[in-house]
């Protein structure tokens, strides 16, 4: 051997032990962070993902990232294939030195399984092409076919999920349908949350629908009627920016977990997309959810009732109009219900919105502290409302709940569309009265517009808005405008000049409702704004007024007094207050 040989050959003996040197290292590192750091072995892989072997063979460039395991060797090389193995120093040093980019070098053979390699040939050849920094290396592929995706960050652990991934499909029979189906999830247990969903299903067809199915059969109804559905609203909710280290199939499965603690907590049925945006708002790790949700707590635990503002207007808009439920704006009513007559009116405007909205009522009775929610009162309540709304054929559900009235009802009114509650206790016309009226708290608090009815028994069939220009006054204005179109119900607009009121005011609700294509009456008034308000009602014949809520700080509120606290204590007929 020359001495430039000698030199060259020396020169790879100690690329080798560098190596094998940071193997160790390698082996270290993945010991203490918990994670694996070996090669993952072609045939275990190929019976848990129940792989088939084809005759599909070419020659081509494939990514050194990509090769994840070997035949036999898997165990001689770590996952960045450096040598574990003293005894491959002399065979890797001699591949070392015959070149440094591959060439002389025949082609490796590996298997591909989905986007994965496993080396058949040429483990060296990879171990030593991966320590001169190349990216792709030549290879002879041979196919093999599964159903179950496989990528280059492929652990040992994931096998017991790619596993049980396989045994889904194989019961089920998906893959077989539809090609381009993708389950995968990171906990190998939900598989079988899945199979029991398919069960259900396989049940409902026979029971409900009166057809006999196989489980494989059930298992296609369910993936076209149930998972894809609810996947499609997570992608277009972009769940998935809120849970970066989830897939699809992941939230899937939470949402419906979600979804049933949901109902077992409130005692009301919880449509799918409402769970999917509480899931998000509620358990989103993503920064600026995170600090919403902590200010929201604090502010909360620091401020008094009584001061609480409440959410910032349009807030609910802006949800209903990111669910894209369906085309109604009231979908899901809470109706509080005291069981005394103007409760029972409440009910009643209750019912005739939901009729028109298609829409079903939650019911909620609140006793204190003192009474049992099973005690013979509370119980003669719930029955008295299911009757009302089985005579109305409206669907309805009522919960009983211990507390305070107004937090009882705030709480709850996230989950639904409009709370609707009686108008027999208006706010007082003194600040004292003002500061303590749980009607107040109620409309400041309340994430949802609110419907004021008072004891009366109007149809609301004529609508009137007032408008000043407000933000709350817009939502208002958007609302009314969705009844107006929605209900074909006759709608007119006042607006009552003043300090913040100008005819630009007036204009922007008319290029809005003409934007809706609604032909609507006009009215402008001069004076007091609840005053004007409510003469326009009665010469309108309205029986029904819709005006955005408190339009300064509670503070103020309760100083000076407010517009919507004086159409309240004198209005005789529903006013929807919206923020």
């Amino acid at each position: 051997m020359s001495e430039h040989s000698h030199e060259i050959r020396q020169a790879a003996i100690q690329n080798f032990r560098s190596a094998r040197l940071r193997a160790e290292l390698e082996r270290v590192r993945a010991a203490l962070s918990g994670q694996s750091a070996d090669l993952l072995s072609y045939e275990e892989v190929r019976q848990k993902v129940k792989a088939m072997e084809t005759s599909k063979r070419e020659l081509r460039d494939i990514p050194l990232d990509a090769i994840v395991g070997s035949v036999g060797r898997y165990k001689d090389f770590t996952r960045r294939f450096l040598p574990r193995v003293d005894k491959d120093e002399q065979r890797w040093a001699k591949v070392f030195t015959i070149t440094e980019g591959m060439a002389g070098l025949p082609p490796i053979e590996v298997f591909q399984i989905g986007d994965v390699y496993f080396v058949r040939d040429g483990n060296h050849r990879v171990s030593v092409a991966r320590e001169l920094e190349a990216s792709h290396i030549e290879a002879y592929v041979t196919l093999v076919e599964t159903e179950v995706p496989l990528s280059p960050d492929l652990a040992p652990d994931d096998l017991i999920i790619k596993e049980r991934y396989a045994q889904f499909l194989e019961r089920t029979q998906l893959g077989g349908r539809y090609p381009k189906l993708n389950l995968t999830m990171s906990v190998a247990g939900n598989y079988r949350a899945l199979e029991q969903q398919i069960s259900v299903h396989q049940h409902w067809l026979a029971h409900e629908k009166g057809q006999e199915a196989t489980f494989t059969e059930a298992a296609a109804d369910w993936y076209e009627k149930v998972y894809r559905p609810v996947a499609r609203m997570i992608r277009r909710r972009g769940a998935l920016r809120d849970f970066p280290d989830r897939t699809v199939t992941d939230l899937y499965v939470w949402v419906y977990k979600h979804r049933a603690r949901l109902i077992e907590r409130l005692g009301w049925d919880v449509e799918t997309e409402t769970a999917v945006t509480d899931l998000i708002s509620s358990q989103s790790r993503r920064p600026e959810r995170v600090r919403q949700r902590l200010s929201e707590r604090l502010k909360d635990m620091m401020t008094p009732d009584a001061l609480e503002d409440g959410p910032a207007p349009g807030i609910w808009r802006k949800s209903w109009l990111a669910s894209h439920r369906d085309d109604r704006l009231f979908s899901h009513i809470l109706v509080g219900i005291n069981g005394r007559d103007d409760g029972w009116m409440a009910l009643e405007q209750a019912i005739q919105i939901a009729r028109r909205e298609q829409g079903r009522l939650y019911g909620l009775h609140v006793v204190t502290d003192m009474v049992s929610p099973e005690a013979d009162p509370a119980l003669a309540i719930k029955a008295e409302f299911e009757r009302r709304c089985q005579e109305a054929a409206v669907r309805g559900e009522l919960r009983i709940e211990t507390g305070g009235i107004m937090r009882t009802i705030t709480s709850r009114a996230r989950w639904s569309d409009l709370v609707i509650v009686s108008l027999k206790h208006p706010p007082g016309d003194q600040p004292i009265k003002r500061l303590s009226s749980g009607f107040s708290q109620l409309l400041r608090r309340c994430p949802r517009p609110v419907l004021a009815v008072p004891y009366v028994r109007p149809d609301p069939d004529r609508l009137l808005l007032a408008y000043d220009g407000s933000p709350k006054s817009d939502e208002a204005l958007f609302v009314a405008a969705y009844l107006a179109g929605q209900w074909q119900a006759p709608l007119t607009v006042v607006t009552v000049f003043g300090k913040r009121v100008e005819m630009e005011t007036a204009v922007r609700a008319r290029t809005y409702l003409e934007s809706q294509n609604l032909q609507v009456d006009y009215l402008i008034e001069e004076g007091s704004p609840a005053e004007a308000i409510l003469r326009a009602a009665k010469s309108q014949e309205s029986s029904l007024i819709i005006m955005g809520g408190y339009g300064f700080s509670s503070v103020m509120e309760i100083i000076l007094g407010s517009v919507v606290d004086e159409v309240l204590r004198t209005c005789n007929r529903p006013v929807l207050i919206c923020r």
